[in-house]
């Protein structure tokens, strides 16, 4: 048997492809099927299954595409009613691929139908655990994401998820090796390591929510402490996972329709223009009320962070060769409605440009106007663990419903981490009328190697 773990950092997400003897499986796909079917044939293997955790809320899956292609049904565990043909696996039931067994391990929680599965090798040792959003590396799987499919309160879904971890996962032994849907970054859990699978073993030692101490009340207040409230997008992912989608190919005709300047200055007033260049380069000069979010930070989630709904009809601004690949990103969140693309890029904009000042750490240290004001958009943990004296924080994540926050007497000046973020949220003030926004080189990373006073929970620096 061999497993091969797919990880798409953007994403943080994890797919896995194994194969034994002449046979594949497939858990977890992203959208686009042709990775794996180029794989299969590589490989010269059939495709037997096709598995599916849960219905997932942070990423389209490939599951109806793949299936189409290849004839392999998809397999979802108990309590899942999607609106296509699938196979319903029971709780403990073993199905098989090659000389390998997959045994079912019902785990809900995460969500009710959350499903786990275990991987007994040609030797019939259990040796690996494909945990879906139910057990990360460092954490678990947030239990309010299906508190209204399930009408159950987030606690007693946490309290659920306890017993599945308690009964299903703990019991199994210490060198099973544990492969999660998620890593770092992904919105499905808090305190998610980098590392992206792990002994199970090590898992009990240094996971919070696996203490062997741990009562069930300690670890719903402690699962559910801090949660902020999930992109609104996740919702309609669930749904286009559990109902379906248009096919994937489809979406990437439409999306990569070439258009001139002219139909983007006769576009419908609902339509997005959404510009995924570089920082500098779009802060140098964009398209009025265009909005920033570059590909080469997390792309997807923030579009599904910031974009509310998945229907939004969309016109990309994209670096030159890269529509392709925004299409697919956008796709892989659900984001199908893509109208086309600006033929030949920004140099084809015979239209004026608008622009965003950006300034460096130091001009900030050597002090602001009276009518600027600094401001903070990193995430409320961030802002927590470290911050400039007397500075607000108004997270990029909840933006567009705190827009009050924002003063439009005074000159913004925005930073984050590192200059994705406050760029994204300078892009958005100003298509929203906010004509005095700048933002700040490198960000606080920058900011905080100068002089400027801190407000730390380790210890705080004044000048």
């Amino acid at each position: 048997m061999k497993i091969e773990q797919i990880y798409t950092g953007c994403l943080a997400q994890g797919a896995y492809y194994l194969t034994s003897e002449g046979e594949a499986v497939i858990i977890d796909p992203l959208r686009e099927t042709s990775p794996y079917l180029s794989r299969l044939k590589a490989d010269n293997v059939d495709l037997k299954y096709i598995l599916e955790t849960h219905f997932h809320a942070d990423f389209v899956s490939g599951h109806l595409d793949l299936s189409r292609a290849t004839g392999a049904p998809i397999v979802y565990g108990p309590n899942a009613s999607p609106a296509f043909d699938f196979y319903a696996a029971k709780d403990g039931e073993e199905i098989t691929f090659g000389s390998c067994r997959i045994k079912v391990l019902h785990t809900p929680g995460h969500t009710m139908e959350s499903t786990c599965y275990l991987i007994l090798d040609e030797t019939g040792k259990e040796s690996a655990l494909f945990s879906g959003d139910t057990l990360f590396i460092g954490d678990v799987g947030r239990p309010d994401l299906a508190q209204k499919a399930a009408s159950m309160t987030q606690e007693q879904l946490a309290g659920t998820l306890y017993d599945s971890l308690r009964n299903k996962i703990l019991p199994l032994s210490d060198d099973i090796l544990v492969y999660p849907a998620h890593g770092a970054g992904s919105a499905c859990g808090k305190n998610m390591s980098k590392e992206t699978f792990d002994s199970l073993g090590n898992q009990k030692r240094t996971n919070y929510a696996l203490r062997a101490d741990m009562s069930k009340e300690d670890f719903i207040r402690e699962v559910t402490d801090g949660l902020l409230p999930p992109p609104a997008y996740f919702g309609q992912n669930v749904a286009m996972n559990k109902l379906g989608y248009t096919p994937f190919d489809q979406v990437m005709s439409n999306g990569l329709t070439p258009l001139n300047a002219e139909a983007l200055e006769k576009r419908e007033e609902d339509v997005l223009l959404l510009d995924t260049r570089p920082a500098g380069e779009f802060s140098q000069g964009f398209i009025p009320e265009s909005i920033f979010i570059g590909l080469e930070g997390q792309f997807a989630p923030w579009v599904g962070a910031l974009i509310p709904s998945v229907d939004q009809k969309i016109i990309l601004i994209t670096p030159p060769g890269k529509e392709e690949e925004t299409v697919r990103r956008l796709s892989r969140v659900g984001y199908d409605n893509v109208l086309g693309y600006l033929e030949g890029g920004i140099q084809a904009w015979n239209g004026s440009l608008d622009r965003i000042d950006r300034l460096e750490a130091q001009q900030v240290e050597g002090g602001l106007s009276s009518n600027e004001i600094l401001m903070d958009v990193r995430k409320p943990g961030e802002y927590e663990a470290d911050h400039i004296t007397g500075v607000p924080n108004v997270p990029l994540d909840f933006i567009n419903d705190h827009m009050g926050e924002f003063p439009r007497d005074k000159e913004l000046v925005l930073h984050c981490a590192g200059g994705y973020r406050s760029m994204i949220a300078a892009s958005i003030l100003k298509a929203r009328g906010f004509q005095n926004v700048k933002d700040v080189i490198g960000g606080f990373g920058a900011l905080s190697k100068t002089t400027l006073p801190l407000v730390s929970q380790a210890c705080s620096r004044s000048n």
